[in-house]
C-alpha cells in the first residue's frame, strides 16, 4: 500500500477491525519514511452472474433493476425497507452461491418469487401476474390455490 502523503511503498499495519457486519476489514497503517497515519478499508470483490435473458441475450446483473422490481411488487403493502434490503441481500448471496458464470433469467425470477412469497403473498401475485405473464383471470385463480396450499 502506497502512503497518500508521500507514495512510499513501506507502511505497517498499526490495528485491523471488521466493519459493516464483518463484510469489511479496517485497517489503520502508518507510513514506515514520513510517520503518517491513514486508514483503509478491504473488501471481497465478488462477481455476480451475468443473466441470460429469455432471447439468448446477456446482460450484467443490475442489482437497481431487481430492486426496482421487488419494490412495485411491494409498492403500498405494509413491508419495510429493512425487510426489502435483507431479500435483496439473500438473492445476491444465493447468485453467488450458484458459482456459476452465469445464469438463466428464469432462476432469477424463482429466487425473486420465494423471497416475495415469504415477505408478502400480495407482493408475490402481482409479482407473479407480471412474471408469468397470466393471461386471464384463471390463472390468477390457480396461482392463489397453489399459493394457500403451500401453507
Amino acid at each position: 500500500m502506497h502512503c497518500p502523503f508521500c507514495s512510499a511503498t513501506d507502511t505497517k499495519v498499526i490495528d485491523s477491525r471488521l466493519v459493516a457486519d464483518g463484510d469489511q476489514v479496517r485497517r489503520r497503517r502508518e507510513c514506515l519514511q514520513c510517520g503518517e497515519r491513514f486508514t483503509t478499508y478491504e473488501t471481497a470483490e465478488l462477481v455476480m452472474p451475468r443473466i441470460i435473458k429469455t432471447d439468448g441475450s446477456r446482460e450484467p446483473f443490475n442489482e437497481d433493476k431487481l430492486r426496482s422490481g421487488l419494490h412495485r411488487a411491494l409498492e403500498k403493502r405494509p413491508v419495510g425497507m429493512e425487510s426489502l434490503e435483507a431479500a435483496i441481500s439473500r438473492i445476491k448471496h444465493s447468485l453467488r452461491a450458484i458459482g456459476e458464470r452465469e445464469i438463466r433469467s428464469r432462476t432469477l425470477g424463482e429466487m425473486v418469487m420465494d423471497e416475495l412469497k415469504a415477505l408478502d403473498q400480495v407482493a408475490y401475485v402481482r409479482f407473479a401476474s407480471v412474471y408469468r405473464s397470466f393471461q386471464d383471470i384463471s390463472e390468477f385463480r390457480d396461482e392463489i390455490d397453489r399459493l394457500e396450499q403451500s401453507r
